[in-house]
């Protein structure tokens, strides 16, 4: 099969390139030679083609359903700008060549390496995949500090997505460095041979895990952060400095409105104007992947900045809002960081009435792929909040919020309080016919695909 697309693509560059004067050549024994002689020229035809199609994602939500915010995105490999009022992104804050993580040359073999990837992976490893976890869930440890022979086992047995640091794991620069390092080496020199996402919650402001425990440049609450600028660098400096010890993904910036003061984000929302918030936030996730080594994560879908309870203490946390209501402000805020690339959406616990099926949001098929995935035109990595939170642990099993969030559309599950449990009833699941396995094979692709961007496989 992958001689026949590599042959129809080598007929088909042929035709586009004028290499034949006036149809694509029939199929022939010096085929096999014309396909391995697809020129420099080709690709770079291929590349063009591929960068001036629209996306998917930037799409226009119906007028009928959501105002579209005055915030343009524009991005190249030379520079950043964000029109809205004449303001745009400083030329010393412009994108390296390599972020937004740029087709190459080899894209066309790289998705066949992708594919055969896949194939290779047993049911178990896929599932395996779509999963981040601490690392204490892993081991079974009360803390970790260190990546030892325990957790080389671990991630034998489980290979996961990724693991995700707090403070406690955090002692110094040497220590975090070489624990991040060795995990991420059990994991490329395991059976899966791909490597992981090492995740981190750095917002900048009170929520600075590696900031404050390694002494590294706070850059503040988003809050008090006045322009897309400011934005735009705290995004970039925070990226810069997460990744030098081997942090690969951050679960910021918070897209939430500040509708409801007594939402349980304060200063961590950008503002309660939600065009600001799409402006500010679609900066910062730009800032954050400018530099290639970082993904961004937009939190905490459909919005978390009208409810009046705590996500991470109650059993259940309703947010009373009306379809037109969400469309024109909540949804308007994270287009901004669609629109801008963001790798990861997150999809917070609250319950939205108006989705009528009494599930918190990850749970719910009405928002992650109605809303998030086919309204918002969002193709990238779909992932949990904690299901470690009350509102998850407290009403559910480990493998049935599990099970339930992949039902939904989700491709990734944070911190599940039982992984085992989570991954073995997701494998039932697949065996029993209730779960597709096309499904997990669609959300494993993404997980690849990113990986592959980040030079994890």
């Amino acid at each position: 099969m992958k001689k026949e697309l590599l042959k129809l693509t080598a007929l088909l560059s042929a035709f586009m390139l004028n290499l034949t004067a006036c149809s694509v050549p029939e199929t022939t024994p010096e085929d096999s030679e014309l396909i391995s002689q697809v020129s420099e020229t080709e690709i770079q035809y291929t590349e063009y083609t591929e960068n001036t199609v629209p996306s998917e994602t930037s799409e226009e939500i119906s007028a009928t359903e959501f105002t579209e915010t005055a915030t343009d995105y524009t991005s190249s490999e030379e520079e950043y700008t964000i029109a809205n009022e004449e303001t745009e992104i400083p030329e010393n804050s412009e994108i390296p060549e390599n972020s937004e993580y740029s087709e190459t040359d080899s894209e066309i073999s790289e998705d066949f390496s992708i594919e055969d990837i896949l194939y290779n992976m047993t049911l178990e490893e896929k599932i395996c995949q779509m999963f981040i976890v601490t690392p204490e869930e892993l081991t079974g440890y009360d803390c970790v500090t260190e990546s030892d022979e325990t957790v080389r086992e671990a991630v034998e047995k489980m290979p996961v997505g990724g693991v995700i640091y707090f403070a406690k794991n955090l002692e110094s620069a040497e220590q975090t460095t070489s624990m991040i390092e060795d995990i991420q080496n059990y994991a490329l020199e395991s059976g899966s041979g791909i490597g992981m996402f090492i995740a981190v919650d750095e917002e900048g402001g009170f929520v600075a895990r590696v900031a404050d425990e390694l002494g590294e440049t706070n850059t503040g609450a988003a809050a008090y952060m006045e322009t897309p600028e400011e934005a735009y660098q705290a995004g970039a400096d925070i990226a810069e400095y997460i990744s030098k010890y081997g942090f690969n993904l951050d679960f910021a910036p918070v897209a939430d409105v500040n509708i409801n003061p007594e939402n349980e984000l304060g200063s961590r929302i950008f503002s309660d104007n939600p065009e600001t918030v799409s402006l500010m936030s679609g900066a910062m996730v730009a800032g954050l992947q400018s530099t290639g080594k970082v993904s961004a994560t937009l939190k905490h879908f459909p919005g978390l900045g009208a409810e009046s309870g705590n996500t991470h203490y109650d059993s259940y946390t309703y947010i009373d809002r009306t379809p037109e209501e969400l469309f024109s402000e909540e949804f308007n805020a994270f287009k901004g960081g669609i629109d801008a690339g963001t790798d990861f959406v997150m999809v917070g616990h609250q319950i939205m009435t108006c989705a009528g099926d009494n599930l918190p949001s990850d749970l719910s098929y009405t928002v992650v792929t109605e809303w998030l995935r086919n309204e918002l035109g969002f193709d990238g990595i779909i992932i949990t909040d904690s299901h470690e939170m009350n509102t998850i642990s407290g009403v559910y099993t480990s493998g049935e919020s599990a099970l339930m969030a992949i039902t939904a559309g989700a491709d990734m599950v944070l911190m599940p309080s039982d992984l085992e449990n989570a991954v073995q009833t997701v494998s039932n699941a697949v065996y029993d016919g209730s779960l597709s396995e096309t499904q997990i094979d669609s959300s494993v692709y993404r997980i690849l695909s990113k990986k592959h961007k980040l030079g994890l496989i």
